[in-house]
């Protein structure tokens, strides 16, 4: 279950990240309120996860999807850049996701 809570706590972190960017500087409340409560949704299951999964691997799992959620999110949403380097570092980043997540012994 730990690794449930794991990776929705990723993809919160990817949610909240696009809506910091949509809240333009917290000007906007909409997307402010969504940011927030994506937010603690994200370390309430991140929380979660701590519960049995070592802080290093929970941890680097975590920024990694968030990381590599928020390039994905955005270049097909926001139209950001798409070049080699930028996804063989995307590629580099999940490489070592996998390896941390066979690495660990949960």
């Amino acid at each position: 279950m730990a690794w449930i809570y794991l990776t929705a706590a990723g993809l919160l972190e990817v949610a909240w990240a696009y809506a910091m960017k949509q809240s333009a500087g917290f000007t906007r409340p909409g997307p402010t309120a969504i940011m927030a409560v994506t937010m603690a949704g994200s370390f309430g299951l991140l929380a979660l996860a701590l519960r049995t999964l070592p802080l290093g691997t929970a941890y680097t799992i975590w920024t990694g999807i968030g990381a590599v959620g928020a390039f994905l999110v955005g270049i097909t949403v926001l139209g950001e850049e798409v070049g080699a380097l930028r996804l063989a570092a995307a590629a580099l980043i999940v490489s070592g996701l996998v390896l941390m997540k066979l690495s660990s012994a949960h």
